[in-house]
């Protein structure tokens, strides 16, 4: 059924017979294998292949229905704040945003460049660019001048609609000629007297918007660029990766400048009638904490980070050795890896496995431990299973499958062809797969290959280390060592040192530690939240020699 005869019935959206199952109904994963299709995939959408628009799907079509009381979406401020967007509000206001960029001459296929923390202009103007025909390009607010200028003169925005508390940046954009709009409260009140454009009719392989992937201010990170029909792809995330069903109170605190908070957190959510809850402001666990209490969220999906640090604002025993007002009932996290310590503090504490969701930004997620899901065991350190609809496999240098328990590279197949995920791995005798670092984060040691994800894992269960991270560093007689940068409230010196390779020696193997050993006041992170391991080997390069333990 194609999008136009939506948009010609306002209110209108497609309601399967109710004798007719949906994806939706089910969350076992034995259901999962034997009901998906993408037939039943694309039956969850009003839009069709040929004609499908991102904001139609995640916003108009929900006006009216009682999903939760007609919200939207929830934001929890830094400030304590709480802001509470409906369904109507978001439609009208990125309706009326949409007409304010045809107005000022945006053309079906221009970028819009949006740097705003989450907030009603926020997911206005993501949702109202798209009604508009144009591309939209969310970006970190915690970008200085050069990387926005990096981004801007990348993707060439005609627009850009910045934080008022980012209007120093506004030079960047102008100078490389880009038209600049801080969306202020005196914005959100002009756009009442600027007509609602309904939303355009796109082509489902219409792109609709640029996701820079995370990185260094300074190195630019490729732009991945999205078609409205990746809202589909992307609902397979959803489903099985953070196991999103309606009914569910869904909150993801990760930026929506970053993949996981934009299409996890966001749009695929949204786009399945689920209302979802936003963190905006400098991350306080905390204040998350009092969010989740306060919405009474059943599904947090964050990143490996954010359970990490709730874990030590809160202390190791948790909030009181129990989950107190939470209502939590399923848990995800994907980014990284989680340490083995926070992965079972979490289970402990919220009462709950915390399950993995891995993928990249150009493959999407294809490994899951499908939350929800009572028959399928989540087994510790593992990034579960295969989601339907894609093959992966893990291949050798020579394009082999490895044997079971064999490291190699984790690949998935895609148009005839294995595709890298650039990232080492294995599987066991039952089918689960578990992440063994970076393929360019592999420390190979006098001829030994090390896992830095085992080395961080082994040290984080260390009762004084609240954050760590080991790299490869060159060697003379070795060729390489592990150096681990840890971060602890306890002072470092010597005898630190050796008490914390002593204890890898004995959890590990006796060459399987670091040999150097660093204490820093914090560890250098990408935007998303990610651990910059490129940051601490170009520190390292550039400190003068350390003496091995």
């Amino acid at each position: 059924m194609a999008l136009k005869h939506f948009l010609a019935q306002p209110g209108k959206s497609h309601i399967l017979c109710p004798a007719v199952d949906r994806l939706t109904d089910f969350t076992s994963y034995a259901e999962a294998q034997r009901h998906f299709s993408w037939e039943a995939l694309w039956a969850l959408f009003d839009g069709d292949r040929e004609h499908l628009n991102i904001a139609h799907e995640c916003v108009d079509r929900h006006v009216g229905r009682d999903l939760d009381g007609g919200v939207a979406i929830k934001v929890a401020h830094a400030d304590g704040s709480d802001e509470f967007i409906t369904f109507e509000e978001l439609a009208e206001t990125s309706g009326r945003l949409a007409g304010d960029l045809r107005r000022r001459g945006l053309e079906p296929g221009q970028r819009v460049a949006i740097m705003l923390e989450p907030s009603l202009a926020f997911y206005a103007a993501l949702f109202g660019t798209m009604k508009a025909g144009g591309i939209a390009v969310p970006l970190f607010t915690l970008f200085g001048p050069d990387g926005l200028r990096l981004r801007i003169d990348d993707c060439r925005p005609s627009l850009l609609l910045l934080a008022p508390e980012k209007a120093d940046l506004a030079a960047q954009a102008t100078e490389a000629g880009c038209a600049v709009v801080i969306a202020d409260a005196a914005y959100l009140e002009g756009l009442a007297a600027v007509p609602v454009l309904p939303v355009r009719q796109s082509a489902a392989a219409d792109l609709a918007m640029y996701q820079y992937t995370s990185g260094t201010t300074r190195a630019l990170p490729e732009a991945v660029k999205h078609s409205h029909r990746a809202v589909v792809t992307v609902s397979i995330a959803a489903l099985y990766g953070t196991g999103v069903r309606p009914g569910d109170r869904f909150m993801c605190p990760s930026s929506p400048a970053w993949g996981h908070g934009l299409w996890h957190g966001t749009i695929a959510p949204l786009a399945l009638g689920v209302g979802i809850a936003a963190y905006a402001g400098k991350f306080d666990a905390e204040r998350l904490l009092r969010a989740l209490e306060d919405y009474r969220i059943t599904n947090l999906s964050a990143a490996a980070t954010h359970y990490r640090m709730i874990k030590n604002a809160t202390g190791r025993e948790g909030r009181g050795g129990g989950s107190g007002g939470l209502a939590l009932q399923k848990l995800s996290f994907t980014g990284e890896p989680i340490d083995s310590d926070t992965a079972a503090w979490a289970e402990e504490t919220f009462g709950v496995p915390v399950c993995s969701m891995y993928g990249t930004t150009e493959v999407g997620v294809i490994l899951a431990n499908y939350p929800g899901a009572a028959d399928l065991a989540v087994k510790t350190g593992s990034l579960g299973k295969p989601v339907p609809g894609v093959e992966v496999a893990v291949l050798d240098h020579q394009g082999g499958v490895c044997a079971t328990g064999q490291i190699g590279e984790i690949m998935v197949r895609r148009g005839g062809g294995w595709f890298p995920t650039k990232d080492l791995g294995h599987r066991d005798a039952e089918g689960y797969y578990y992440h063994d670092g970076r393929a360019d984060d592999a420390i190979i040691s006098a001829g030994w290959t090390m896992s830095a994800v085992e080395i961080e894992d082994t040290l984080l269960k260390h009762g004084d280390i609240d954050e760590c991270a080991a790299v490869a560093v060159p060697d003379e007689t070795r060729g390489q060592v592990a150096k681990a940068f840890v971060v602890s409230q306890r002072r470092g010196n010597d005898a630190f040192v050796r008490e914390i390779q002593d204890f890898a020696k004995q959890r590990l193997s006796r060459h399987e530690y670091p040999r150097q050993v660093a204490f820093v006041a914090e560890l250098p992170k990408t935007p998303a939240g990610k651990i910059n391991r490129r940051a601490l080997r170009e520190a390292n390069a550039a400190a003068p020699p350390v003496r091995e333990g």
